[in-house]
């Protein structure tokens, strides 16, 4: 499973629905929509200021994050950012192959 960050912003509609359901409703809402992903919600932050929502989620790729970002989107709830996150092993492996790397003419 790939793990991404998902940070959001409500829009006008997506205030005043978390005003009527409250935040444990639309947290349910995002596990169901991660479940029917084939994935799973790490964990689900409310924030103030210029970002509102912060996400860990685990989904099976990069197809399911972008369907996942879609479905919100399309939702009119607000504006969302998705980012890729990858552990240190990750980033040890994307070095070695980095090293092995030799532009053209060298």
């Amino acid at each position: 499973m790939a793990k991404y960050l998902f940070q959001g912003s409500y829009s006008l509609e997506g205030a005043r629905g978390l005003q009527r359901e409250g935040g444990t409703r639309r947290r349910g809402v995002v596990e169901a929509l991660l479940q029917s992903l084939g994935g799973r919600l790490e964990c689900f932050y409310y924030g103030f200021g210029e970002t509102d929502l912060y996400m860990i989620a685990d989904l099976p790729d990069n197809v399911a994050a972008a369907s996942a970002s879609l479905i919100v989107a399309a939702s009119g709830a607000g504006h969302w950012r998705t980012t890729p996150l990858f552990t240190a092993e990750e980033m040890d492996q994307a070095a070695k192959s980095a090293g092995h790397y030799r532009a053209p003419g060298d």
